[in-house]
């Protein structure tokens, strides 16, 4: 006698109890198919470098979510050589528990590793299981653009080909935004439109943040003054993020001291802005390691206005999902992507941050003088971003929307 199947299985090589958005976002999803009645389980790569928790077991049932953890060989990804050995070694892991998603109905799988869909196409051809593809970033457009790869490697023919096999074998694609969904459309010819979904990434909403709360946070004392305009960047800054525009931007006021920049994150850029910081004596500058609970809760509510980036050609191949703690925050964004995406549109067209080009530096200083010398502005700006973020970017509408797609493909 055949056991029933379960319903979703998440493949992803980050997943709880670590503390980045490609492991939050795809265990929020998990807990709200579970309360929804769904059979969840989740194959992911054991924590090392983005937990806070020490050991974990390899196997357990967490807010009904079973998690199978595979350890695999995890070195340092500051180079594409290593980047390269984790996305393998991960992706060879769970071909070696392959057996594992016969057990289930539907596969939800994502983009990052780029490789690692590959399996969940095979299990589609071999146990008929349905898949959902989830696109973080687009590959491998995305690592052209960046100059990670060459268009005529071995890498980025293999990347094409696991593409070709890829989205034969997806019933649903969830695009992260509706440019993202065009390009896809546009460079996948096997895609159709009914097959694509657009949900974006989300942030818990802990409420509109308020000067208040960071008195007593040791961190930010010496930008925590009632004359500046706290300007900030949090997350990752690495390939993908546009650096040279805010640069730029930061040397043309290095001389008001009433204009602040706050960094929090990681990325390979994060070191060379540091590098620059320190060469050039920018005393206006603050850099400090990824933010986490309340540290992060505290930068938020000490910036007047955040900055969101992408690098020059990245508009529909990748979205920051960062901007969406921005938007819950209540203060105005300043987007340097692309003025179709839908960030940008969101800013623009709600009157709650602005929307300029990379290389647009001197704009980027107009924006931040004009926050600074309008206060009313500012606080209306940041109000309109809250409401958006209410509207759109909270857990619990975003999660929802993966909810209601999986009932869907369930029942056909």
């Amino acid at each position: 006698m055949s056991r029933k199947k379960k319903d979703v299985l998440f493949l992803c090589q980050y997943f709880y109890p670590e503390y980045v958005s490609s492991a939050t976002l795809p265990f929020d999803t998990a807990v709200a198919l579970s309360k929804a009645g769904f059979t969840v389980g989740a194959i992911a790569g054991y924590p090392k470098e983005y937990s806070f928790t020490g050991e974990v077991p390899l196997r357990e049932v967490h807010e009904g979510i079973e998690i199978n953890r595979l350890k695999y060989l995890q070195v340092k990804r500051s180079n594409i050589i290593g980047r390269l050995v984790n996305y393998f070694s991960y992706t060879f892991s769970v071909a070696l528990h392959f057996s594992e998603l016969r057990k289930y109905k539907t596969i939800i799988v994502y983009s990052n590793p780029p490789i690692l869909p590959f399996i969940a196409a095979l299990a589609n051809k071999f146990f008929k299981t349905k898949v959902v593809f989830v696109s973080y970033d687009v590959y491998p457009e995305m690592a052209y653009i960046t100059n990670t790869i060459s268009k005529d490697s071995m890498i980025s023919k293999m990347m094409k080909w696991v593409n070709q096999v890829v989205f034969k074998h997806v019933n649903k694609v969830v695009a992260l935004s509706n440019e993202m969904k065009a390009y896809l459309l546009k460079n996948r010819s096997s895609l159709s439109e009914k097959q694509v979904e657009v949900i974006p990434n989300w942030y818990e909403d802990k409420g509109k943040t308020v000067q208040a709360d960071t008195i007593n946070n040791e961190l930010f004392q010496s930008i925590n003054n009632d004359d500046n305009i706290v300007v900030s960047y949090f997350g990752n800054l690495g390939i993908c993020q546009d650096l040279d525009t805010i640069v730029d931007a930061i040397r043309n006021v290095k001389n008001d001291t009433n204009v602040q920049f706050l960094f929090a994150g990681h990325g390979n850029k994060m070191q060379l802005l540091k590098d620059i910081v320190q060469k050039e004596k920018l005393e206006n500058v603050k850099i400090f390691d990824f933010l986490h609970g309340q540290d992060f809760q505290d930068a938020l509510s000490i910036s007047d206005v955040f900055i969101v980036s992408l690098a020059n050609g990245l508009t529909g191949l990748a979205v920051p999902s960062k901007t969406y703690s921005y938007m819950m925050a209540g203060k105005p964004v300043i987007a340097i992507m692309g003025a179709d995406s839908d960030i940008a549109k969101d800013l623009v067209e709600n009157e709650a941050g602005y929307s300029i080009q990379v290389g647009e530096s001197s704009k980027l200083v107009e924006a931040i003088q004009e926050l600074q010398n309008d206060k009313e502005k500012r606080e209306d700006m940041g109000d309109n971003c809250r409401n958006i973020f209410l509207e759109k970017y909270t857990k619990e509408h975003c999660t929802q929307q993966y909810v209601n797609m999986m009932r869907e493909l369930l029942e056909d």
